[in-house]
């Protein structure tokens, strides 16, 4: 009973940040920050879906698979992100820094 509350609270939190990870891909302003955004919910995401169906095998050859996929992901997706940000860096791709009413600096006193 506990084991299956939990499982269900995990599911949930890693089907919600996927969908907070896929409007943050969707409203941020440019390519690293959509980046970043991408990153942390493959990873935190996956995290969250995988331990909730772990937890829903039990001890089993299922959730032995589960935990390496899992370790497949935690690998793969930040070395992924860090080879596209630089080969974005690489051939010259600037990020949005600011809009262009706080590029105006304010006088000084």
């Amino acid at each position: 009973m506990i084991i299956d509350i939990a499982s269900w609270i995990l599911l949930l939190a890693g089907g919600g940040l996927g969908i907070v990870g896929g409007i943050g891909i969707h409203r941020f302003p440019d390519f690293y920050s959509r980046l970043h955004a991408t990153g942390i919910t493959d990873t935190l995401c996956a995290m969250l879906i995988l331990l909730g169906l772990g937890l829903q095998a039990g001890w089993s050859i299922a959730a032995f698979k589960l935990a390496l996929i899992f370790m497949f992901l935690f690998f793969t997706t930040p070395t992924a992100s860090h080879a596209l940000a630089n080969a974005a860096a690489h051939s010259g791709l600037k990020p949005k820094l600011s809009s262009n009413d706080s590029d105006k600096q304010a006088p000084h006193d």
